[in-house]
């Protein structure tokens, strides 16, 4: 997608060098040093094994230069474009160890971030012609959220909040605490800036007249059935932002959408969205067999 923005390099790379450092561990790739000669020259072709969105290319590309600068990489698929099973996505060349050293760390990012975006784009596609947008959650892998959260966006999807500093989201355990869903909305909204939102999670229609009545920003129409999200949607009228959640799945996703909600929010996208099938295969460029000295 050409409109797809770019991670800064500073949130990349220390996720990167991170992933790395887990890899080389204490003494680096002892199997690649001990087989492979130092002046040897390969070239990798990453292959898509199924078809599918591709996003975490610069992730790739920083993981190939951060263990070798001499390292290049050729596109053949721009970040967010699709793929047939067969097609390359991009051409690496460089000394053979340093490929081989970095391999499965660029191939873990890229494998699990396109996996996020083939999966976004298909609910994305499910409720085209809607005007509900696809939106992930929190549920994200420790210290990859940001990663993850970018993949969405690289599948069409958009994010919901980043972080618990994002915005005021008020769910049943809160009311719980609170007491009631006026006296959440209350304190909420004493505590906060203007310029921070607030959503509430409702179960039922009572639940939802009462945080309309509250005037809240947004609703979550927490794993209500198809009738009841269109009577929801009618009862806001416009008052506030809608989102369905819970249990969405590409099956049910276009019903959801038909109700007029604003958005369809899928925590499974980034917790479990399976990853897409990407291999390298190697070519070696010269004579690489020699005995090492």
């Amino acid at each position: 997608m050409s409109s797809l923005a770019p991670l800064p390099q500073i949130i990349m790379e220390p996720i990167v060098r991170g992933a790395l450092l887990e890899d080389l561990g204490r003494a680096g790739d002892i199997t690649s040093d001990a087989i492979i000669p130092a002046d040897c020259k390969a070239t990798l072709a990453l292959n898509a094994r199924q078809a599918g969105v591709v996003a975490g290319l610069d992730l790739v590309m920083f993981a190939f230069l951060l263990v070798d600068p001499g390292i290049n990489m050729q596109l053949r698929c721009p970040e967010g474009g699709k793929v047939s099973a067969g097609e390359t996505i991009a051409i690496v060349t460089g000394p053979a160890r340093s490929l081989l050293t970095a391999e499965r760390t660029a191939l873990n990012f890229l494998c699990k971030l396109s996996g996020i975006a083939t999966a976004t784009a298909a609910l994305v596609n499910a409720v085209r012609g809607h005007n509900a947008k696809i939106v992930c959650t929190r549920k994200t892998t420790p210290g990859l959220r940001v990663l993850e959260k970018y993949a969405v966006r690289a599948g069409g999807g958009a994010n919901h909040r980043f972080a618990l500093d994002d915005a005021v989201l008020i769910k049943d355990n809160h009311i719980a605490i609170a007491g009631d869903i006026r006296t959440a909305i209350e304190r909420a909204r004493s505590a906060i800036g203007h310029m921070v939102k607030i959503e509430v999670e409702v179960d039922t229609l009572g639940q939802l007249e009462m945080a309309l009545a509250a005037g809240v920003d947004a609703v979550l129409l927490d794993n209500m059935s198809v009738e009841d999200l269109t009577q929801a949607v009618a009862m806001v009228g416009g008052r506030a932002i809608t989102e369905a959640s819970g249990r969405i799945t590409r099956a049910s996703a276009a019903a959801i959408a038909a109700t007029g909600v604003d958005l369809i929010s899928v925590g499974w996208l980034t917790h479990s969205a399976p990853i897409l099938d990407i291999g390298l295969d190697v070519r070696v460029d010269g004579n690489c067999s020699r005995r090492l000295n």
